[in-house]
């Protein structure tokens, strides 16, 4: 696991987009795992700005994003899908027929998870998965427990989860109660894994996740099981952690 210290959350957006801009040039019908949640959001607009300077060239990449909520329709300004194509996919020349998200309104959880893997499966592979890191250590909607989930899975959301979502809805009563996800073991057969964490209230689950031991009850321990890993984190989410020098 290598660890990258930015300053703040731009310097951290500004270094994660360039590891990604990085896999696009040298790949360019890459397979791209995107996440969502306000961590990646300085490091998509970092990548529509070199997007836009005409830097970059999304024309072959292909995506597959690590979870949608459940019951929330695509039109809904709170799905992944609204977000994804809000802050990413509307502004550069990514093809929509290579953008591939769960269907938060499939009502057979099953059905949607087989389907969603084989999804996964059909691409060749993610070349390069970013994440971020939950309060409670949750990499995707994988939250604590008492094993690694393997494959996508509907999850039932944490109390920890809800609270941390609403301020994105009128009431935490609004925010959903499930979501699809892509498992752990989805998660870790990326070839690259990409992990963006900023402010001092990550600071805990930065240390749990990559200084503590290795167990689903911190799910983003894992990662330091996977051979090619880089955390890009600011100051204060590493103010908690001893680097070497």
């Amino acid at each position: 696991m290598k660890i990258i210290k930015a300053k703040d959350y731009e310097d951290m957006s500004r270094k994660a987009a360039n590891i990604i801009s990085a896999q696009v040039i040298m790949k360019p019908d890459c397979v791209l795992g995107l996440a969502t949640g306000s961590s990646p959001v300085g490091t998509y607009e970092k990548l529509v700005e070199w997007y836009r300077k005409g830097d970059l060239d999304f024309g072959d990449v292909t995506t597959v994003n690590l979870d949608e909520y459940r019951g929330l329709p695509r039109e809904n300004d709170q799905s992944y899908y609204y977000f994804m194509h809000n802050h990413l996919f509307d502004y550069v020349n990514i093809n929509p027929e290579r953008t591939f998200l769960p269907d938060g309104m499939n009502d057979d959880p099953e059905k949607e998870c087989a389907r969603y893997e084989e999804v996964i499966c059909a691409t060749g592979g993610v070349d390069l998965q970013l994440l971020g890191l939950g309060h409670n250590g949750h990499i995707g909607f994988n939250e604590p427990g008492e094993f690694f989930e393997k494959g996508t899975h509907c999850v039932d959301l944490q109390p920890s989860t809800i609270e941390a979502n609403k301020r994105f809805f009128a009431s935490a009563d609004d925010v959903p109660k499930q979501a699809y996800s892509m498992g752990i073991q989805t998660i870790m057969m990326a070839k690259k894994i990409l992990v963006v964490v900023s402010g001092a209230d990550k600071a805990e689950a930065v240390k749990n996740a990559f200084f503590g031991p290795v167990t689903p009850k911190v799910p983003g321990s894992i990662l330091q099981m996977h051979p090619n890993v880089v955390v890009v984190a600011d100051e204060a989410a590493l103010s908690k952690c001893t680097l070497p020098e």
